[in-house]
């Protein structure tokens, strides 16, 4: 019996060993085809529309249910045109019987001209219709998706109250009494400032003293008098007394949730001419008229204390006077444009004027001997308003469409910026729940706290909210009715209860 050498042997095994390595590449490489070829068979059953977009699904981190709902939507998109191509060619068809049947008697119909009018016609009412289809599903897909990153148990709820009609102009500017009884006065391009009753919506005094514009109206902080900015160049303080009506029951109005998927119409509606209230009482004296500056006064405050009151002006400059004497006490330049606004800390002598020159100043009168400022310079449009809040900060609204939100202690670069999509006019900051008022030029007032989270957006359908650009906001803490109102250049004003649990406010 023949004997293997040691060599043939292992000869053989190598030879083996080849043989089953090359029979598992086989069935890999087998395998492979396999899964190509099902690959392959599923989408040649696909458009090249279609395969384009499935090859980017196959790409895509988006989840599978919102990829499937893709390619449904892009399969009816296919339909539609596939549909329309159909009726083309039907219609070209039927053009050319006709004109076969018409050519004995010399007549025909441009075929092309009437196929591609008809195409035409049927493309926009399909695309019209296919147009308004995808808004809907996008629309509520969207929704829903947004709504699933929302905290169910928590929803800011923003009511309608009321609405202060009676101005026959646009309204610039408004504000809320620090002192017992609590009203609301507002100042309209008609050249009056109105006080009305929060409650009841009624015009309770109006303030006739104007030869311009009524661009501002801010109440001194302990007594019964109010101090308003005109474009006639001066500033008027004038003393009110007023009688609170009897409060009548509120209309039972249902609560909007201040989320996204309120009707947020775009549809104007006719102004039309607004009677003002004939039976409201007026006053048309000023007891102190402050005069100096050389254009319009567009805005003016009181210091703390109310001894003192700054004026800003057109002029590029801003006035400090005193009340007993009607003395300018400085004169506050160094803005290279026209100012929009000024406004007084609650508790400190500091000043903060805003600028055309995308600026704002911070004047500090703290020390009677040195009146030091500051210029700060984080905006690239104009500051249309910068205001104090209770703490050590500042917040400025601009028309490059950002909020910022400083802290005295390091105003070299803004702690929280709030990007919007619309021009910012007044702003302001409520004291106890530190939120932020944003109106807008869109018709928009949004809700933001001091780390810039968005909070809430008030609810504006046809028949509620601001038809035209909302150009102030003010915070009312001591009122459980009412605690925001909005005024804008529809002429009216508006009273809210913003409702924004402290869960949400965390977030």
């Amino acid at each position: 019996m023949p004997v293997e050498s040691g060599t043939s042997a292992a000869a053989r095994q190598a030879k083996q060993k080849r043989k089953s390595h090359s029979l598992s590449i086989r069935r890999t490489n087998s395998t492979e085809q396999e899964r190509s070829g099902l690959q392959r068979d599923m989408l040649e059953g696909q458009s090249p529309d279609n395969l384009e977009s499935f090859m980017r699904m196959e790409d895509s981190k988006l989840p599978v249910s919102l990829r499937s709902n893709l390619l449904d939507l892009f399969s009816q998109i296919e339909r539609e045109f596939e549909n329309l191509y159909i009726e083309n060619l039907e219609l070209r068809r039927e053009i050319e019987t006709l004109n076969d049947r018409l050519a004995p008697d010399g007549q025909t119909f441009e075929g092309a001209d009437l196929a591609k009018g008809a195409l035409k016609t049927k493309a926009s009412h399909s695309t019209s219709q296919l147009s308004q289809k995808l808004k809907t599903t996008y629309k509520a897909s969207t929704s829903k998706i947004v709504s699933s990153f929302k905290a169910t148990t928590s929803r800011a709820v923003c009511q309608l109250v009321r609405e202060y009609v009676g101005h026959r102009d646009g309204i610039w500017d408004l504000s809320v009494t620090r002192t017992q009884p609590v009203v609301l006065g507002t100042a309209s391009a008609d050249h009056t400032a109105m006080l009305w009753s929060i409650e009841t919506g009624k015009c309770l005094l109006k303030y006739l003293g104007h030869q311009g514009s009524v661009n501002s109206i801010k109440f001194h902080p302990t007594e019964q008098m109010a101090l308003t900015a005109s474009g006639d160049q001066t500033a008027h303080i004038w003393r009110y007394m007023v009688q609170l009506p009897t409060p009548q029951p509120v209309a039972d109005m249902s609560q909007t949730p201040c989320e996204d998927d309120v009707d947020f119409s775009d549809k104007d509606e006719a102004d039309g001419e607004v009677e003002g209230p004939n039976d409201c009482p007026s006053v048309r004296v000023a007891t102190t008229t402050l005069r100096s500056h050389q254009g319009v006064v567009i805005a003016a405050d009181w210091l703390v204390g109310g001894k003192q009151v700054v004026t800003a002006s057109w002029d590029r400059a801003a006035n400090l006077y005193d009340v007993e004497t009607s003395e300018l006490v400085h004169s506050l330049t160094g803005h290279d444009q026209e100012l929009t606004h000024c406004c007084t800390h609650p508790t400190q002598r500091l000043v903060v004027t805003s600028s055309r020159d995308t600026t704002f100043r911070l004047w500090d009168f703290r020390d009677p001997s040195i009146h030091s400022v500051n210029v700060f310079q984080g905006h690239t449009d104009t500051v249309t308003s910068a205001v104090f809040t209770v703490g050590d900060n500042v917040v400025s609204g601009s028309d490059d469409r950002t909020v910022k939100v400083w802290d005295l202690k390091n105003m070299r670069s803004p702690i929280a910026t709030i990007r919007t999509d619309s021009a910012v006019n007044r702003i302001s900051v409520s004291v106890n729940q530190r939120i932020i008022a944003l109106p807008h030029d869109n018709r928009q007032v949004r809700l933001f706290d001091m780390s810039g989270v968005r909070l809430a957006r008030l609810p504006r359908t046809n028949r509620q909210g601001h038809r035209r650009m909302v150009c102030c906001s003010t915070w009312c803490e001591d009122n459980a009715s009412c605690n925001l109102f909005s005024c804008g250049f529809d002429r009216q004003a508006i009273g809210w209860n913003i409702n924004i649990p402290a869960l949400l406010q965390e977030k």
